[in-house]
């Protein structure tokens, strides 16, 4: 969005833009209408990035692979391995041996290098990655969330004018955005469907995530970066890193961002040292303009119930959405469901949705999602401020906080102690 466009203008053309994505992806209709070579660069080699880069790949018929960057070299050569064997989008690969960055800094070299950068790093480290492509000038997909502190997204929304000025497209990995049942879904509550909205729940609620086994000779940074889920400064915590997504979807529906959090949470039961410091359950009452209040709870603990899944209720009925199970519903005056087979894989739809932007091929102003996800992400960072401390956060307090979690010059033979487990009332706000 540019700074004169409201999300409210945004969610209006997104759904015509839905239309436009509820084609057959695999055909890359919009695609032959441009073939110009788009050199693409990879930073992050990890699950999220291998599955992106296929997307991308797949996505518009002259997106070419280039470069790729990560922390670890097996991480680069397995993600390249399984893009040499998809017979789909290996004669789009053309990585040779000097374009394979490893290293803390290996990102600069993969952004000197393309048109488009992917990043698919740990959060911690996407602030400084972000200002680094928008000051090269360059195309942006960026998996979610973008920060994991008010620093971190001050320097995103700084990004984020700076993309504006030069007209630059940013995709951000918040798909439900490009899923045709939740942009149906949206466009319906801006229609009235539901009349005023007075309050909202949201839930990821699930089991437990794998965590690597400490091997002899690992430095503290490469444990923690290989098990970067359970690092605040790295995830941001899995209200964060996870639960965003519902967040956001409230923050659409409301078409506002909370004005402040009351949270509480803890680590009952995944408490051991291998799960680092983050909580494993939290529980936040976002309250937005006019007194609405939202329900957020997200759990990671094994053996207990799954619910991904929001809902907001409205003077004349109520929305349920799921991404999951492809439930998009509404209840009240104005009843209506959305049947599966309608629905559209969002995954490879945001992918698409990018290089009609970057092509100039889509039907509305070039795409920057930087602004949205930066005011997602800084919701959830509120919460677990709150959650984090016992106290009631406040949006400004989130966003101007002086709490910089990344260290400031990280160093891969750095001492870097796990930090003390956060405990309410002893934490303090900073």
């Amino acid at each position: 969005m540019s700074n004169d466009t409201t999300r409210r203008d945004f969610l209006r053309t997104s759904a015509v833009a839905g239309g436009a994505l509820a084609i057959d992806l695999a055909s890359n209709v919009h695609a032959q209408q441009g073939n110009d070579i788009i050199r693409v660069g990879l930073i992050g080699c990890g699950g999220r990035g291998k599955g992106a880069i296929e997307q991308c790949l797949r996505a518009d018929a002259g997106a070419r692979l280039v470069a790729v960057a990560d922390t670890f070299r097996d991480r680069a050569d397995d993600c390249l391995m399984r893009l040499r064997n998809n017979a789909a989008v290996r004669a789009k690969v053309d990585v040779p041996n000097d374009r394979v960055f490893i290293g803390l800094e290996g990102y600069q070299q993969v952004i000197a290098n393309s048109d488009l950068v992917l990043l698919a790093t740990p959060p911690g480290f996407r602030p400084t990655h972000i200002r680094a492509v928008i000051a090269a000038r360059k195309h942006l997909f960026t998996e979610k969330p973008v920060a994991v502190d008010g620093p971190g997204v001050r320097m995103v929304l700084a990004a984020n004018e700076e993309a504006n000025r030069h007209s630059l497209t940013v995709v951000a990995g918040l798909q439900r955005h490009y899923q045709t049942g939740y942009l149906e879904s949206m466009q319906r509550v801006r229609d009235g469907a539901i009349g005023t909205i007075t309050s909202g729940r949201c839930y990821w609620n699930q089991g437990g995530l794998w965590h690597a086994a400490r091997e002899q000779g690992m430095t503290d940074v490469e444990w923690q970066i290989r098990n970067w889920l359970y690092f605040t400064w790295l995830s941001g915590d899995h209200i964060c890193e996870q639960h965003v997504h519902n967040i956001d979807v409230c923050n659409w529906a409301i078409n506002a961002h909370p004005v402040r959090a009351t949270g509480m949470g803890g680590r009952q039961v995944r408490t051991e040292a291998h799960f680092g410091h983050i909580f494993d359950h939290f529980s936040v009452d976002f309250e937005y303009p006019n007194n609405v209040h939202v329900l957020s709870m997200c759990r990671q603990i094994v053996g207990t119930a799954n619910n991904i899944s929001e809902s907001v209720t409205g003077t004349r009925g109520m929305l349920e959405t799921a991404a999951g199970p492809k439930l998009y519903r509404i209840t009240g005056e104005r009843p209506w469901t959305l049947p599966r087979d309608q629905d559209n894989e969002p995954y490879q739809a945001e992918h698409v949705a990018l290089f009609e932007s970057i092509r100039g091929l889509n039907r509305r102003a070039r795409i920057n999602d930087l602004r949205n996800v930066a005011e997602s992400t800084l919701s959830a960072i509120m919460g677990r401020m709150s959650a984090y401390t016992g106290q009631v956060v406040s949006w400004d307090q989130a966003l101007n906080s002086q709490q910089n979690l990344m260290p400031e010059r990280l160093t891969w033979d750095m001492n870097m102690p796990v930090p003390e487990v956060a405990v309410p009332g002893r934490t303090r706000l900073t």
